[in-house]
């Protein structure tokens, strides 16, 4: 490596600064270091060969040799005194991986995680809480109709708090249950005397039932409250819950992987002002499954779960009874007939 002495950079840089038209090119010649590092001592003993032999003479030493051998100790000490000390590095206690002067870019803000159950929209995604919020109650019933309206597989509804807390109470322990679905059932005649085809006889048409299995969920509200009004102590809207229907046959093959035909999911947000629950359903399409059979479904469910609407009681009556057989288990007591027969008189 080539270096510069600091004298020479001294004279450099106080030397004045010539026009361009006069400034003379001068050709710096690359020295090997290791070259004139190596060969520096022969070029001294060539040129000072006379005067050394003569110093050795003097003083009585045989030959150039020994004149070194006797000022060796001598010559050590001058070159350590002339051999300037090199600063050490500093090195940083706590590496880093950036480069000096590169400021550390901060790190993108994560996102903010949904409040949302997986799956569940928050009322939010359908409404304007904001200015829904200040209608009356009425009015947002019908507003939350004409959101639906145009979706052929939604259901929806307004439920007064009082009948969905009902439902809940039962619901929760209760949360598993069976619902038949009428069908209209094809059976061929007996062919007529004298031999003629039964394709030709009209079938008769018989009703009969075909059964869903129904299951309620209860999650964390899926709207988180952006309103500046403070929270009340108590609230009806603690949470957000779903049921989910699926063909018994579905659920018998498959369990909980079953794929359910219809889901509906309650809405708590103006529990507390308005006192109304949303509800909200969609029917799958290609399910065997129309919206009439949901909502036929849906009204099953609120006659079989709010059995105290209709004088039945703290016990809920027969269906009560039905309920709890089901959640026992208890399948001598429990009769598909008869919850069929119970479902025909609605």
């Amino acid at each position: 490596m080539a270096s510069i002495r600091i004298p020479a950079l001294r004279n450099l840089l106080s030397r004045p600064v010539l026009p361009a038209r006069h400034v003379q090119r001068r050709w710096a010649q690359v020295h090997d270091v290791r070259f004139i590092a190596t060969h520096q001592s022969s070029q001294v003993l060539d040129k000072y060969k006379e005067k050394l032999a003569r110093k050795a003479k003097e003083e009585g030493h045989d030959s150039v040799s020994s004149l070194k051998e006797a000022y060796k100790e001598k010559i050590q000490q001058v070159r350590s005194a002339d051999a300037a000390p090199q600063t050490p590095l500093k090195t940083s206690s706590s590496p880093s991986s950036e480069p000096a002067g590169l400021e550390k870019k901060p790190s993108a803000p994560t996102a903010k995680k949904s409040s949302s159950p997986p799956g569940i929209k928050p009322l939010s995604s359908y409404l304007d809480l904001e200015k829904t919020a200040a209608l009356p109650p009425d009015i947002i019933g019908k507003l939350w109709r004409a959101r639906h309206v145009t979706n052929p597989n939604s259901i929806c509804a307004s439920i007064p708090i009082e009948t969905y807390n009902r439902m809940v109470k039962v619901a929760r322990q209760h949360p598993q249950f069976i619902l038949p679905l009428p069908r209209e059932l094809e059976t061929p005649q007996d062919p007529k005397e004298g031999g003629e085809s039964s394709s030709e006889t009209p079938a008769e048409k018989a009703i009969g039932a075909e059964m869903h299995f129904l299951q309620w969920g209860f999650h964390p509200p899926a709207s988180a409250s952006d309103s500046k009004v403070p929270t009340p102590v108590s609230t009806h809207n603690t949470h957000t819950s779903t049921v989910i229907f699926t063909s018994l046959a579905e659920y018998k093959l498959h369990a909980g992987f079953a794929p359910p035909h219809t889901v509906i999911t309650h809405h708590l947000d103006f529990a507390d002002d308005k006192g109304i629950v949303l509800m909200n359903g969609t029917v799958v399409t290609d399910r065997g499954m129309t919206v009439d059979d949901a909502q036929l479904l849906v009204l099953w469910l609120q006659k079989f779960y709010d059995w105290e609407a209709e004088g039945a009681g703290s016990q809920g009556g027969r269906k009560g009874e039905m309920l709890r057989m089901f959640t026992s288990g208890d399948t001598e007591g429990f009769k598909v007939q008869e919850l069929i027969d119970e479902v025909q008189r609605v």
